[in-house]
């Protein structure tokens, strides 16, 4: 990497590091990187948006730093996402959400690796507004053509639920699937990749989560891109007893190393 790119890398992170720790529902499929032999990665999200309302001024921060580390023999992988999200107006703070991962993957072979993960995160707008996880599962590459390429995942979860609504505190046994499909054309101009996951209690199928993201990448440069994503998540039983949703569309810039 030349000096330049450098120097405008560590201006920008110098600007983020502040409050860089999106939303709570993340797609770790979106951030995972295929660096084939590279050891060392590191990607980062930023946007701003700033609205005046009738005189009402609102501002909104988005900011997610992913990194990743890979062992000599390429075989074991550790990957590690903080992510941030604030709306505040002059009246009072809208939304306020962070989101930490850490995970290890084991390759075994091109198609199977095994896979180990914590999380912890915090939406301070959904009823369960904690949430800490760990998980273990088996992640399987079902498609690797030119353009396309697909994978599906199925872990074990253990998780605890912090509600101060409903004032209460779950100890879960959760299931987590996903299923995700992305293309990317010759002239490598766009790439575009679809993402559902479906969580279920053990104990009470009826009881589950989906979350849903499609994203889009524009490059501009070889360490620069501007994307949208658009997110959709659904609890069919929150402890309150009912149901919820949230849906977002968001625009921003990225850098890549």
């Amino acid at each position: 990497m030349n000096q330049p790119i450098f120097s405008r890398f560590l201006l920008i992170i110098g600007i983020m590091l502040p409050g860089i720790i999106q939303a709570q529902l993340v797609n770790i499929e979106s951030k995972r990187m295929q660096t084939d032999s590279i050891r060392f990665a590191l990607n980062a999200d930023f946007s701003l948006n700033y609205a005046n309302n009738n005189g009402t001024n609102v501002t909104q921060i988005n900011g997610a730093l992913t990194t990743q580390l890979k062992s000599k023999d390429l075989k074991s992988i550790y990957f590690l996402i903080g992510t941030y999200k604030l709306i505040d107006s002059e009246n009072k703070n809208l939304q306020n959400a962070w989101f930490l991962h850490g995970r290890y993957n084991y390759k075994f072979n091109q198609l199977l690796r095994l896979e180990a993960f914590l999380q912890g995160q915090y939406n301070q707008l959904l009823v369960v507004e904690q949430r800490n996880l760990a998980g273990i599962g088996l992640r399987v590459k079902w498609m690797d053509k030119e353009n396309f390429t697909g994978y599906a995942g199925n872990s074990y979860m253990y998780e605890i639920e912090h509600s101060d609504e409903a004032g209460t505190i779950d100890h879960n046994h959760r299931n987590s699937t996903y299923l995700t499909l992305s293309y990317s054309p010759k002239s490598q101009r766009f790439s575009v990749a679809n993402t559902v996951y479906y969580q279920p209690l053990y104990r009470d199928l009826k009881d589950y989560r989906i979350l849903e993201q499609f994203r889009l990448d524009i490059p501009l440069a070889k360490w620069f891109k501007v994307f949208s994503i658009f997110n959709y998540y659904f609890d069919s039983k929150t402890p309150l007893g009912g149901e919820e949703y949230t849906s977002n569309l968001n625009f921003g810039l990225g850098i890549s190393l």
